[in-house]
């Protein structure tokens, strides 16, 4: 597991120089950026109103995806109302939104939206406090807004049962942390080498490495990729969430920051992964913008056609990915609605033919869009 006389990179003679083939990376930086070109290209087809939806889209899965990566499980309504009130998209009704989940949207925002301006020690510490406004990460109190001191022994990243346990990382010890982040922090902001996209695959494993949080570290360097990101596409408005893609592919995500961080200072391995699947969220990008102009176009379709607050919640249910079955019975539960009203709902946009029965059978009946009122929205 070792390389040389050092376990971990940070502990390598010559960190924090970096080596990398620029001549193995040069195809997947080319693919990256066609793919970047042909969403742009696409992007720039629609109007203001459709890329503001698409930016919301892309943001609310950005910011709920993050926290998964980390186990944590937020309420997606509530993050896109936080995210579309401060942006200013109009999506009707808002959500009820909590401190917690204010906390990452300010976040991810402040990382992507203000994405040129300098990143100081102070600002790390706000997005760190806005990550744990309580003080707490779970029970534990942690130290918040400020750099870990190691007072319960060496940042360690671990799995398994307590007396089991195996060590996947151990970070740079506090007291080497001041200089640490100083020289990270002068180098994401300097002009440097490095193709941006490049810059951005390095400064999200350079942060990693260093930790210097008591914890949110891992949601604090998908930020700075992202606002790196942003630096390098040339505009604040986001439409690919690379945090969604990492939850995907969370495992070789983990597998490949812990055999990085056990290697040489030569992370040409790292670097080309960073790219696949940067690659890869690019692309699904492309799905994401097509459910956007499907939900828009249907709304347009039925834009005259009365409809009570009940059928628009559950309609844009189906257009956001419905998961299951929509039956009466949970039509009535997420509408907070009676049996008897959740079918008059449903019988009334059976008629219209917004809605029609699925042709499956089973003990209740179930209902999905009409794929000829679908279609008709792209024909037209």
């Amino acid at each position: 597991m070792k390389s040389g006389d050092y376990t971990y990179i940070w502990q390598a003679g010559d960190w924090p120089t970096w080596h990398f083939d620029l001549a193995t990376l040069a195809q997947p930086l080319a693919d990256v950026s066609r793919a970047q070109g042909l969403l742009m290209g696409r992007l720039a087809d629609v109007g203001m109103a459709l890329r503001d939806q698409a930016s919301l889209a892309a943001l609310t899965e950005d910011v709920v995806k993050t926290s998964e990566i980390e186990g944590e499980q937020l309420n997606v309504e509530s993050v896109r109302s936080s995210i579309a009130r401060r942006l200013g998209v109009d999506i009707g009704a808002l959500a009820p939104v909590d401190r917690q989940v204010e906390g990452i949207v300010e976040m991810v925002l402040d990382a992507t939206a203000n994405c040129h301006a300098q990143v100081s020690r102070e600002r790390l510490f706000s997005w760190h406090a806005a990550l744990f406004p309580t003080g707490y990460s779970g029970l534990s109190k942690i130290n918040v807004g400020t750099w870990r001191n190691d007072s319960s022994g060496s940042m360690q990243v671990v799995s398994g049962p307590i007396g089991r346990q195996s060590v996947h990382f151990e970070a740079p010890p506090a007291d080497r942390l001041e200089a640490e982040t100083r020289r990270f922090l002068d180098w994401v902001n300097d002009a440097t080498s490095e193709p941006p996209l490049i810059k951005a695959g390095l400064g999200h494993l350079w942060f990693v490495t260093l930790h210097p949080f008591d914890d949110g570290n891992g949601r604090i360097a998908r930020a700075i990729g992202d606002l790196l990101l942003a630096r390098a596409d040339g505009s604040p408005q986001r439409f690919y969430s690379l945090s969604a893609q990492i939850q995907r592919e969370r495992k070789a995500y983990y597998d490949i920051l812990e055999h990085t961080q056990k290697q040489s200072m030569d992370v040409t391995e790292w670097l080309a992964w960073f790219l696949e699947i940067l690659h890869r969220a690019v692309d699904q990008a492309q799905h994401t913008l097509d459910a956007v102009l499907t939900k828009v176009r249907f709304w347009q379709r039925w834009a005259t056609t009365p409809l009570n607050e009940r059928q628009v919640k559950l309609l844009n249910r189906l257009l956001d990915g419905f998961e299951g079955k929509l039956t009466s019975s949970k039509w009535a539960a997420i509408a907070k609605c009676s049996p008897d009203t959740a079918l008059r709902d449903i019988t009334d946009l059976l008629a219209r033919g917004v809605l029609r029965k699925r042709d499956a059978g089973g003990r209740s009946s179930s209902y999905e869009l009409n794929d000829l009122a679908v279609r008709e929205w792209f024909d037209s």
